[in-house]
Formats: structure tokens, sequence, C-alpha cells
């Protein structure tokens, strides 16, 4: 087992997710629902999500392939687009996109915000999908596949149960402790969108 992979990979995928950033959204989209009813849209969000990602995990590259996209090129794309996730978190661009994002469904989706906003674009979004092609295109195989899902799939876990538990947590890190979060793994998001990029230029031959 590839401890060192397993590790890069749960980190990426829980910086660009983004369970605590999402929280408050989630507390905003559902305000005044029962648990049940909470309970719900956090299941179908979560499952409709990580179909998604599994279906871009397996077949991404392939889908890369027949429109003549080289991996390398896409891990340099992938890179740049994480980097650019990165400075919105730094710069709190990404919690008033992500909050437009949900005023919108709110206006067009009633009271059921499970599959827009909440499982696509905010779980199942532009980074996570280019973060499951490039983890499964750096460990290529089966087993390279299934460490990658399960990754995936313990992350969207994580998601679920702060889901569940959101009205505690936002009560418990205030606005300024969900701030400094972000901030922080704003930081590591942008050191890994870059070893993404270097990564990809080692492919073309141009970086040692």
């Amino acid at each position: 087992m590839d401890t060192a992979f397993l590790i890069t990979a749960f980190v990426t995928l829980f910086v660009i997710i983004d369970p605590i950033g999402m929280t408050p959204l989630f507390v905003a989209l559902t305000q005044g629902m029962s648990t049940a009813r909470r309970r719900a849209i956090a299941i179908r969000a979560c499952i409709t999500s990580a179909l998604i990602l599994i279906l871009f995990a397996a077949l991404g590259e392939a889908v890369l392939g027949f429109i003549g996209i080289s991996m390398p090129a896409f891990r340099i794309a992938g890179g740049l687009l994480l980097f650019l996730t990165a400075l919105d978190m730094l710069f709190e661009r990404r919690g008033q996109r992500r909050k437009g994002q949900a005023d919108a469904a709110e206006e067009e989706e009633g009271d059921d915000p499970s599959i827009f906003p909440i499982a696509i674009p905010l779980i199942a979004g532009p980074g996570s999908i280019a973060t499951v092609i490039l983890l499964a295109g750096q460990k290529p195989g089966a087993e390279g596949l299934v460490w990658v899902i399960g990754v995936m799939l313990s992350v969207i876990t994580l998601v679920f149960f702060m889901f569940l538990t959101s009205g505690l947590l936002e009560r418990a890190l205030g606005k300024v402790g969900i701030n400094v979060v972000t901030r922080l793994l704003g930081m590591l998001l942008a050191a890994l969108a870059v070893q993404f990029v270097l990564d990809g230029l080692r492919g073309f031959g141009l970086a040692g």
C-alpha cells in the first residue's frame, strides 16, 4: 500500500471539496427544515456526487484520450485550476461564489437543493472532477482506481457527517474559525497544485 499517495489523495480531495467551508452553506440551504428532511437531502447529495466522481475517476482518462488530450497536459491544466481554487479560498472569493450559487438554487429549486447546487457543483465540481482524474492517472490500473475511489468515498462520508452535525459545527467554530481553517487549507492546496503542474511538465520532459 502506497501510504504517501493515499495521504496526498485524501488531503487534496478534502481541501478541494472542503466539507468545513461547505457546512455553513448547507445550513443556509436547509434553514427551517426538520432533521429528517436535512438528512434526506444530505444522503441524495452525497450519493449523487459520489457516483459522478466515480464515473470520472474510472473513465476520465479514456475520455481525455478520445478527444486527444494527454495526461501530462491535463495535469498542468488541472494544477492551474486547483491553484485558482486555492487563491479563491485564500481571498474569500470561493465562499462568496458558492453562496451566490446557493442563493440562485434557492430561487430555482425551491426547498430541495440536494442535486443542485449541493451535489453539483459544490461537491462534484470542476475542481474535484479534475482531481479524481489526476489522481487516477498517477496510479494507473485497477488497484490505483480502487484506492482513489476509496479515498474519495471517505471524503464524501466526512461531508455527510459534517452535514448531519452542521448546526453544532457552525456554532463551535463561528465565522472566524471557519475563515481561519479555509485559509490554511488554501495554502496547502496551492502547494499541491504546483506539484501537479510540475508533474505535468515532467511528463513533457520540461522539469527534472
